[in-house]
C-alpha cells in the first residue's frame, strides 16, 4: 500500500488548493523551518469585498533579516489591532454569505487572541479549517524531522523521514524538481491537477485563488471532496 506525501510552507489563510493537496496525502509536511519570504502568502493572503479584492496582510518583525518561517514574530506595537481589524473586514464582508454562521465562532475566537508566533498562528488557523474540510491528513513539522539538505534532496530526506514512497507535488514542482533523483530512490512522483471549483460568490463577478474563508463563508466546506487525480512526472502539462 502506498504512502503518499507532500509539503507546503505554514500559509496565512491559505486557499484552497492547499487543502486540496493535503487531504490527498497520507502525512502532509509543514515547511515551518523554510526561509520566510517577504510580500508572499506566510502572512497575508486575499479576500473579496464590496469594493473588489483585497490584502489581509498580518504585521511581523525581523523586516530584512533572515529567518526561518518558524521564528517569524508578530509586530508587538500592533498586536492587539491588527486581529480586530481582520475581524471586522470579513465580518463587513461575509455576514450576509450562506454559511457564516456556520464558522464565524471559529474565527472570531481566533482573531481575538494575542498571537506573538506567525507559526502558531498560521497552524491554529489550517487545523481550524481542516475539521471544517474534513481533513483527517497528518501533519509533521518539517523542523522535527531528522531530513537535511536543499531542494530535492531535502524533499527526498523527508520522503524517508515519514516513509513515504509517493511525493505529491504542486505543478510548480517540473521546473525545480530532480525527478531522476527522487525515483531513482524508490519515491514516485506525482503532480497535483487542481482545478479551483466555480461556486457562488458575494460582490460581484466570480474570482478565483482567494483565501480558503470566501470558500467557506459562501459555499460551505461540509460537501466539499478533494478528487485524487494525479499527472505522473512523465505526462504533460
Amino acid at each position: 500500500m502506498r504512502m503518499i506525501t507532500s509539503g507546503h510552507q505554514p500559509n496565512y489563510l491559505p486557499y484552497l488548493g492547499f487543502f486540496d493537496k493535503m487531504a490527498q496525502c497520507d502525512v502532509f509536511v509543514i515547511q515551518d523551518n523554510v526561509q520566510y519570504e517577504r510580500h508572499d502568502f506566510q502572512n497575508r493572503n486575499q479576500i473579496k469585498t464590496a469594493k473588489g479584492v483585497t490584502w489581509l496582510t498580518v504585521p511581523v518583525e525581523h523586516i530584512g533579516e533572515t529567518l526561518p518561517i518558524k521564528e517569524i514574530r508578530i509586530a508587538k506595537r500592533l498586536e492587539s489591532e491588527w486581529g480586530l481589524h481582520h475581524w471586522r473586514i470579513l465580518e463587513l464582508n461575509y455576514e450576509r454569505a450562506p454559511y457564516w454562521k456556520h464558522y464565524r465562532d471559529f474565527f472570531e475566537q481566533a482573531y481575538r487572541q494575542k498571537w506573538e508566533s506567525l507559526m502558531d498562528l498560521n497552524l491554529h488557523l489550517i487545523k481550524g479549517i481542516m475539521k471544517f474540510l474534513r481533513i483527517k491528513t497528518f501533519l509533521v513539522l518539517a523542523s522535527s524531522l531528522n531530513a537535511s539538505g536543499k531542494s530535492s534532496d531535502m524533499i527526498l530526506a523527508q520522503c524517508k523521514s515519514v516513509g513515504a514512497d509517493v511525493y505529491l507535488s504542486g505543478i510548480g514542482g517540473r521546473v525545480y524538481l530532480d525527478i531522476p533523483l527522487l525515483e531513482n530512490a524508490g519515491i514516485k512522483v506525482v503532480f497535483q491537477d487542481f482545478h479551483y471549483p466555480v461556486y457562488t460568490q458575494l460582490h460581484g463577478t466570480f474570482v478565483p485563488n482567494l483565501s480558503v474563508v470566501d470558500y467557506l463563508f459562501c459555499h460551505g466546506g461540509e460537501d466539499w471532496t478533494p478528487k485524487q487525480t494525479f499527472k505522473t512526472s512523465s505526462d504533460g502539462n
